[in-house]
């Protein structure tokens, strides 16, 4: 099973561009696909991608040794680093390089606006996982956004949809976000997998202890996370396969900035980490923190305040498809011994 393990690492770029390559023919080329993956959904989540992300989430999150979680709460300086990156830089960013890259097309600005604003609460834990950054700190990290998503949310789409544009002249909007609604998302997304990991982790080493754990269980529950999201990559690729085809100038005008913000958000998580004296294994956690976003948050935020087929929407699906190719660049660049 370890082969096959380095296998899937080696040679992981092919296999994503080979997914993406491979949702977008589907999506495009078989009648009724799209439809069938959306038919999938009840209210704003779809099952099938649910499904998907919370079984790859499962491995990294059984890899995390659980009592050591808290010391990501004691270490201040870790912790305001991210605070300062997710919950300011990162917002901000977004907003600028929104409103300078599509000032004439407010939709799109908008949906761009509720990626920035949803900070990553579970994707970061498979970048940080392969990148080998640190599994407890990044665990504890994602438990503080997760907390901070479900309480600021609401505010924070107040001031960067309505306030803020008001401010620069641009067109505002008001959005109706419930804490229940981003309690749900991080319950789904976070939660279950969370759970899951932590009992597999709990149970596992009490039973046989952490040198079979590490060496015989882990290395066997790894390609999970790699196969889990390639799937999940086809099903996302898939359902929007038709729009990525017939308007691909409001994908770049869309993906130009995405690019921009995952480019410099995680190379100034690194020079703050590295300013502040954080050691290599919890600068690339933090890096990949402050450079995630919460997709499925601003997906079914957009959906639900402007609807399936608006701008605001589009510009959100096209997030995790900028996302994905990219957090694998960094993560390839992250690792102590890149193949």
């Amino acid at each position: 099973m370890s082969a096959r393990l380095g296998f899937l690492d080696r040679y992981l770029t092919v296999w994503i561009l080979l997914a993406m390559a491979l949702g977008i023919a589907l999506g495009a080329l078989v009648p009724g696909a799209a439809l069938a993956i959306e038919g999938m959904s009840v209210g704003s989540t779809n099952i099938g991608l649910a499904i998907g992300l919370i079984v790859m989430m499962v491995p990294p999150l059984a890899r995390v040794r659980y009592n050591r979680v808290g010391l990501a709460f004691r270490d201040v300086r870790v912790l305001a680093l991210s605070l300062v990156q997710n919950w300011l830089l990162g917002p901000i960013l977004m907003f600028v390089l929104a409103m300078v890259c599509v000032p004439d097309r407010p939709d799109l600005m908008q949906g761009l606006v509720l990626i920035g604003l949803a900070r990553c609460i579970a994707m970061v834990i498979v970048w940080n996982d392969l990148a080998c950054g640190d599994a407890d700190y990044a665990a504890g990290l994602v438990a503080f956004n997760s907390l901070f998503q479900v309480l600021m949310y609401s505010l924070y789409a107040w001031l960067f949809l309505d306030v803020f544009p008001s401010a620069f002249g641009l067109g505002s909007v008001r959005i109706d976000v419930s804490v229940a609604d981003i309690a749900m998302s991080v319950g789904i997304y976070l939660g279950i997998p969370l759970v899951v990991g932590a009992i597999i982790s709990i149970v596992a080493r009490r039973w046989r202890g952490d040198a079979w754990y590490g060496s015989i269980l882990m290395p066997r529950l790894a390609p999970i996370t790699l196969l889990a999201l390639l799937a999940t990559i086809v099903l996302m690729f898939a359902a929007k396969g038709n729009d990525i085809v017939a308007v691909p100038f409001d994908v770049m005008r869309v993906a130009l900035p995405l690019i921009a913000y995952f480019v410099v958000m995680f190379f100034g998580s690194k020079w703050m980490s590295a300013r502040a004296g954080v050691d290599a294994q919890r600068s690339t956690t933090l890096a990949f923190t402050a450079a995630s976003n919460n997709f499925e948050l601003a997906i079914a935020v957009a959906i639900a305040a402007f609807g399936i087929g608006s701008g605001q929407a589009f510009a959100a699906v096209v997030g995790p498809l900028v996302e994905v190719p990219i957090m694998l660049l960094l993560v390839r660049f992250s690792r102590p011994s890149a193949p």
